[in-house]
């Protein structure tokens, strides 16, 4: 019989019990415009290609040398420095939480009885926060300014005080979409590695950005670099890597599930970047259609847009909710992240679309406003 001084769910950590798990939005039969996918899906001719590819992959075996031949693929993609190497992660979520993991040094004697502490500029990206939580670390978030650029006061005095294991700095940021000053940057960058921490630059949204971390990278070799294939298109394929200099990849590829990353995953990513034209000329389209954005949505009244060097715009309301809502009912879904952070009050998050899907996100919202 069951001890009824010991219910199961006394096993699981409080902190757990009390967090909220992380809800996808219903998005069926609505212009999806909430979660900055790219919109668009493979080509009849290519989803022949890569199903025939797909369906004739040994499914019985682990995975193995496909997935060695797309790190090579990405290091040749990536025009990889050198003395870098470069890691597989089942997404950038999972890499976030392989460095939290490699980093989560117990409360010793020696290092004061402290636990080791992920830092991060706020709002951005929540998995920086909870991956440190679930890894046994702290975690330390330092406001922007009112405009989403770094507070580089902050954040050296943040860094001085914690002395942070990790430093994340989103490059563009989300859900900002701004890329942050260079000397902000350095300031930030040169701080953490004074203190002995790692840095990495979180490039979730690069293909849709002005500029790249990846030229200054062998400047330094305390940071890293994080990259996704869910902005370049493939977002339910899960594909994230990480580089960096080769001493530390080494030590946390140590930390990673063997096989991580399965065969069709790795095939499909394959595919994708062996066809990279298509998806260069998807992210050149995403580009134009968000200057066309950018350029309307100031127009409608009661709206302040936010810079934006990703496939998403920040942009403030007069009242979220209730657009949210009305968006909602016009068929349109987007993200509403005013609760998020004292500095989104009254914020949605917009992904941009299709040239179609974007007129009828501008009908919905000039109707609501």
């Amino acid at each position: 019989m069951p001890d009824p001084t010991h219910p199961p769910l006394a096993n699981i950590r409080p902190d757990v019990q009390a967090m909220h798990v992380y809800v996808v939005q219903n998005a069926d039969g609505m212009v999806k415009l909430d979660a900055m996918e790219n919109p668009y899906r493979l080509a009849p001719q290519l989803q022949a290609e890569l199903g025939q590819r797909l369906g004739a992959l040994a499914l019985n075996r682990y995975p193995g040398q496909r997935t060695v031949d797309l790190q090579q693929a990405l290091t040749r993609y990536v025009g990889l420095p050198e003395g870098f190497a470069l890691m597989l992660g089942n997404g950038s979520d999972e890499l976030i939480s392989l460095l939290a993991l490699a980093c989560s040094m117990p409360p010793t004697a020696a290092n004061g009885s402290k636990k080791a502490v992920v830092l991060a500029p706020e709002p951005g990206f929540v998995m920086y926060a909870m991956s440190a939580q679930l890894q046994g670390l702290d975690y330390v978030g330092v406001p922007l300014t009112a405009d989403f650029e770094l507070n580089v006061t902050a954040m050296l005095t943040a860094i001085a005080r914690h002395h942070p294991a990790i430093t994340y700095l989103a490059y563009p940021n989300n859900p900002s979409a701004n890329l942050w000053a260079d000397d902000a940057m350095d300031a930030v960058i040169a701080a953490a590695g004074a203190q002995g921490g790692l840095v990495v630059i979180d490039e979730a949204y690069q293909p849709f950005a002005a500029k790249s971390y990846l030229g200054r990278l062998a400047r330094y070799r305390h940071v890293l670099l994080l990259r996704t294939l869910s902005k370049f298109g493939l977002a339910g394929v899960r594909l994230g890597y990480l580089i960096g200099p080769q001493a530390l990849i080494a030590q946390i590829d140590k930390v990673r599930p063997p096989y991580n990353v399965s065969v069709l995953n790795a095939e499909a990513a394959l595919f994708a970047l062996e066809h990279q034209a298509t998806f260069e000329a998807q992210a050149q389209d995403i580009c134009a259609q968000r200057a066309l954005l950018l350029e309307v949505l100031p127009r409608l009244p009661g709206v302040q847009v936010f810079p934006s060097q990703a496939n998403m715009i920040l942009l403030r309301v007069p009242d979220a909710q209730k657009t949210f809502d009305d968006l909602k009912q016009r068929g349109v879904l987007v993200k509403n992240v005013s609760k998020m952070h004292p500095l989104l009050n009254n914020c949605l998050r917009l992904t941009v679309g299709t040239a179609p899907e974007n007129r009828q996100l501008l009908a919905a919202l000039e109707a609501s406003l």
